[in-house]
């Protein structure tokens, strides 16, 4: 297919990344001429330096006879009028992100007013992604796929991990749920497996199970999910307002830190039930005298990387049972991996596996789950 994917941020550059060596003619755009070039000459990719919004510059990309289109710039009006451009010159798909919470609300009235095709809210997305993880242990994630309705159970066979040694048609026969382990992953080498195949310690495991099958699955397979009353919720942005909100509805007990002191107002008054509180200073001070390691979760949501890490290594140091954080450079992830903190969240990373599955589903033209499930988990291993 001949893909145009316009903005070359840390979306942008990662979804170029995953599509490399896919065989599709790929076209780049950014008003950024040095990142371009940059792009150009690190991945078999065209380049044209200018804003997606451009007719022009949508000419000279190709849009008139595009397969796709990705619109992924900083700026939401930018994206839809990019995609709309675009269709006017006879690109067939579009998709486009959108940051801003108001415009989130409105997707369906947005993609028939721009005749987009797909629009992403990553932001939101993963706040509901972060509030299925909630309770998890550390060596497992879940990830949704087919609208909800199929879960991926993305598992590491470590420690005292009671799949260690048993075969697969083991761990199959001892579930009352139905599930399927579709994908083991052993070193750098991806099994897909048979009833005989053995579990070893630090195996990866990529297992398929439907939505009313999930909870019986994660007990089988040693992950139930622990009890959690108590939230604490650092970084109060568009992430942690969406997710403060389904705790709230749940009736958990939620604390919020923000550093913006107007934001604290706002969601003081968005949430009377809720602690909210300013940061101002050391993060591990403000934490201590919170008195969060009473807490049952700790998810650190805020716009750093390096303040997301101190933030769980403080909540995982203390015990505290539920540690989440947020962040968008792979080698912060596997930091976090070598102290058993494993429950990371990445908006870019969740943004990017949401337009590969809709091109993936483009490119294949076909509603059958079983290729939908590998495209998902291929995705994840490529990233």
């Amino acid at each position: 297919m001949k893909i145009i994917v316009v903005g070359l941020g840390e979306t942008g550059r990662s979804l170029i990344k995953l599509l490399e060596g896919s065989g599709h003619d790929i076209t780049v755009i950014d008003k950024d001429g040095a990142l371009v070039d940059l792009i150009t000459d690190k991945y078999s990719v065209n380049g044209v330096c200018g804003s997606g919004a451009s007719t022009q510059t949508l000419k000279q990309a190709g849009a008139q006879s595009a397969d796709v289109l990705v619109a992924l710039t900083h700026t939401d009006e930018i994206n839809l009028v990019t995609c709309m451009q675009a269709k006017s010159l006879g690109t067939s798909k579009c998709a486009a992100r959108i940051l801003q919470p108001d415009l989130a609300d409105e997707t369906e009235l947005l993609k028939e007013e721009y005749n987009i095709d797909y629009l992403i809210s990553p932001k939101e997305a993963l706040a509901s992604e972060i509030y299925r993880n909630i309770g998890l242990p550390g060596f497992v994630k879940l990830e949704s796929c087919l609208d909800g309705e199929m879960y991926m159970i993305d598992l590491n066979a470590v420690g005292s991990s009671p799949l260690i040694g048993k075969t697969v048609a083991d761990i199959l026969n001892g579930s009352d749920s139905d599930m399927m382990i579709a994908v083991i992953n052993r070193g750098k080498k991806a099994i897909v497996p048979n009833e005989n195949d053995v579990i070893m310690e630090n195996d990866g495991l990529y297992i398929v199970v439907s939505k009313e099958n999930l909870d019986g699955a994660l007990i089988s397979l040693g992950a139930k999910k622990k009890k959690v009353d108590h939230v604490v919720i650092v970084g109060g942005g568009i992430t942690g307002a969406c997710l403060a909100g389904m705790l709230t509805r749940d009736k958990k007990k939620i604390t919020i830190l923000d550093d913006d002191l107007e934001r604290c107002r706002e969601l003081m008054e968005r949430f009377p039930g809720a602690r909210v509180a300013y940061v101002e200073g050391d993060i591990t001070e403000v934490l201590e005298e919170e008195k969060v390691d009473r807490s049952d979760s700790i998810i650190s949501l805020t716009d750093n990387d390096e303040t997301n890490l101190v933030i769980s290594m403080f909540a995982w140091s203390k015990g505290i049972r539920s540690v989440i954080t947020r962040v968008d450079r792979q080698v912060h992830v596997k930091l976090l991996h070598k102290v058993n903190i494993d429950i990371t969240v990445s908006p870019t990373e969740l943004c990017v596996f949401r337009v590969m599955r809709f091109i993936n589903r483009l490119q294949s033209d076909s509603s059958d789950t079983d290729a939908q499930i590998m495209e998902f988990i291929n995705d994840l291993r490529k990233f």
